[in-house]
């Protein structure tokens, strides 16, 4: 697609992978309606972003029903739009025998649920052709220790967004999938963000994940995975998940301290 006179609905707009996109995307002369929870960090990005009177704003929970309904009646109001960016996300750095109920259950209606519903709608409102980009994680693709309901819900994304852009194949519409490695954003606590440093894990800015969500936009991607070799892993998890379970289990006791510390 075509970023330049676009119109792209960009849901998680706030969070550190959000604004350094919603930035790029307007700095490239895209009109965006930005999504967000928290409408007082929404008017503090329009206000950073090139020509901030084109780009509209809509604060809801896309978790509940009330939000996505708020949404589909934005869209219909607005007019339709040439992508969607399925970007919010979350995750609680947990054992499984530690997670409340409430905790797995908004790990998967943020993470997988919520994309799926805001997808559907989006068939409605989105142009042919158009373009729907959901933001996944490696470990969509690596089964990793502390994250366990975050992991099911990424796979399941991925798996959604292969099958619904095989589904669109004669309409003209395209479902793309991301991952990212480990982002230097508030969702990591610090206890997670020291145990990267410990572990030797990468990490990259949002800016870095901006400018592959423009690149898989304007190349129409199918899937891509970001970091090396993250996505070397991610390949061989799924030819030889022994050899990958064999390097996690190298980690363990280092993953289980600072579960214990995030914990506390």
């Amino acid at each position: 697609m075509i970023i330049q006179d676009s119109h792209i609905v960009l849901i998680g707009a706030t969070g550190g992978i959000g604004q350094a996109a919603a930035l790029e995307l307007a700095r490239r002369g895209a009109r965006l309606t930005l999504v967000s929870r928290h409408f007082d960090a929404l008017l503090q990005l329009k206000s950073t972003l090139n020509k901030p009177l084109m780009h509209d704003l809509i604060a809801i929970d896309i978790t509940t029903k009330e939000g996505l309904t708020r949404l589909a009646d934005h869209m219909s109001a607005h007019g339709k739009a040439d992508a969607l960016i399925n970007n919010a996300g979350g995750n609680h750095f947990s054992m499984l025998n530690h997670k409340h109920v409430e905790e797995i259950h908004h790990d998967i209606q943020l993470n997988l649920v919520a994309p799926m519903l805001i997808s559907q709608a989006a068939l409605g409102w989105l142009n042919q052709p158009g373009v729907i980009l959901n933001i996944g994680s490696t470990f969509g693709s690596i089964g990793y220790p502390g994250y366990t309901s975050y992991c099911a819900a990424k796979a399941g994304l991925h798996r959604f967004t292969e099958a619904l852009d095989r589904e669109l194949h004669t309409t003209g519409i395209r479902a793309l999938y991301l991952a990212p490695r480990a982002t230097e954003t508030s969702l990591n606590s610090s206890a997670v963000s020291d145990m990267n440093r410990e572990l030797g894990n990468k990490t990259d800015s949002p800016t870095v994940v901006a400018e592959h969500i423009v690149m898989m936009l304007e190349q129409e991607i199918s899937a891509k995975w970001i970091g090396w070799p993250e996505k070397l892993f991610a390949r061989i998890n799924q030819i030889f998940p022994s050899v990958v379970s064999s390097a996690i289990r190298k980690q363990h006791s280092t993953i289980q301290n600072f579960i214990n510390r995030a914990s506390h």
